[in-house]
């Protein structure tokens, strides 16, 4: 029975602490950005190559292994994007045009370098393991970009918790192209779709003769998927999920230093026509 929960337990934490530690490295001065991002990158070169050498291993150890090498390249997108290091071509706050419209474009030129590398990333990952038995690695950098992208989403259709204090104030101009709303019609959505998905994952997790391995790699990408959901929830409840990494958030600036920023977040009002 523990070797069934083992991988749930990994996954929660890990999902905890690898989001503290990206949050507490890039708390950091400026002048550690270039070492964080060294040590990074040589962790991500260094999963690609793990995701290769255990791409036909089919055992616990190959599992957890492939796993933890997609969160580590995973760790690497989300350092460079929050240090400011790739982002996109658009470094300034939204400005909406004269007819009010302009917000999607804008918000999706503050992020297009960041979402061309995790595509490119994800291709590679895929040619990596292209027809090898173990794909948890695989699935693992797909849950991540697919629940990551959603996020994005509905941030931008308007949610209750923005979050604002995970933005560095080098990044506080994202926050423009957020909107504070109770609820949109795309979170639904999201939640329901990514629990369909991870009650199939749960499924042929189960499914009785499934070698023990494949067993734990699905538990693995479940728990990092329930956690997304459960990511996404936080969005709307009335709960405040920096809580659960004040720890890493103790650096931060506070908000009063990002506010001037967030002057041109469209108001409520304005979403309609803020395309």
């Amino acid at each position: 029975m523990f070797e069934l929960w083992l991988p749930v337990i990994f996954g929660i934490f890990i999902w905890w602490f690898a989001t503290g530690l990206v949050l507490l490295l890039d708390g950091l001065p400026h002048t550690t950005f270039r070492w964080s991002l060294l040590i990074s990158s040589l962790l991500a070169i260094g999963a690609l190559v793990g995701l290769a050498h255990t791409a036909d291993q089919i055992t616990a150890l190959g599992v957890y292994c492939a796993f933890t090498c997609a969160l580590l390249v995973w760790g690497w997108h989300e350092l460079t994007f929050l240090t400011g290091s790739l982002t996109g071509p658009r470094k300034t706050a939204f400005v909406p045009n004269k007819d009010g419209s302009g917000r999607f474009s804008q918000a999706v030129a503050a992020i297009l370098w960041h979402e061309l590398a995790i595509i490119a990333c994800g291709l590679l990952i895929v040619a990596i393991t292209w027809g090898a038995q173990n794909q948890i690695g695989t699935w693992t950098f797909l849950v991540l970009w697919i629940m990551r992208t959603s996020a994005k989403l509905n941030l931008y259709f308007g949610v209750r918790n923005l979050s604002e204090e995970f933005l560095p104030a080098h990044l506080a101009y994202m926050g423009s192209y957020f909107l504070k709303r109770r609820m949109n019609f795309f979170l639904p959505l999201s939640v329901v779709g990514s629990s369909i998905v991870l009650a199939l994952l749960l499924v042929r997790a189960f499914e009785p003769g499934s070698p023990s391995a494949t067993t734990v790699g699905l538990l693995l990408v479940s728990t990092m998927l329930a956690m997304a959901i459960l990511e996404h929830l936080l969005l709307v409840l009335p709960l405040q999920s920096t809580a659960l990494w004040k720890w890493a958030l103790r650096n931060r600036k506070t908000e009063a230093t990002i506010a001037p920023d967030l002057a041109t977040r469209p108001k409520h009002e304005d979403f309609l026509h803020a395309g």
